[in-house]
């Protein structure tokens, strides 16, 4: 059950919000105390949960930036595995759909789509990373097998 705790002058008052909607968050941390246990927290306030979750995105979509740059500077004499990058891209997808799906109804469409704008780019400079390191590996197999066949 949902309940809301308000305080008026000296009393606290319950209200019952199984009814209400808003943007819903379950905790992670596993802290036991002798108090309430929250097991789902639900915010009502619009503005809160749209600044929130503005925060939220960008902070992802930095993390993603900076593992992205990571990668595309890196110049190991050994290539990065295509699994790697696959990984990032599934993980960019899945992404992409959470912000699209869940998180537009807050956000508003004209913040959802420039950052679902920036997260397709950083799929491109991906895929395009990828493809040069796959078209490098292959040129280089198929020149080693030509010179050692007569």
């Amino acid at each position: 059950m949902l309940y809301r705790v308000t305080k008026k002058e000296n009393s606290s008052v319950l209200k019952d919000l199984t009814s209400t909607e808003g943007f819903e968050i379950k905790p992670k941390n596993k802290l036991h105390y002798d108090g309430v246990e929250v097991t789902k927290l639900v915010i009502l306030n619009q503005d809160f949960v749209s600044s929130m979750l503005k925060r939220k995105v960008k902070r992802k979509i930095e993390s993603y930036l900076d593992y992205v740059i990571d990668i595309l500077d890196s110049d190991d004499e050994e290539p990065n595995s295509g699994g790697s990058y696959r990984e990032v891209l599934n993980d960019l997808s899945r992404y992409k759909d959470i912000l699209r799906y869940k998180y537009t109804k807050y956000l508003g469409e004209k913040y959802t789509e420039y950052m679902l704008k920036k997260i397709e780019l950083l799929e491109y400079e991906l895929k395009l990373k990828s493809m040069s390191e796959f078209v490098y590996d292959n040129l280089y197999i198929d020149d080693f097998q030509e010179s050692k066949s007569r």
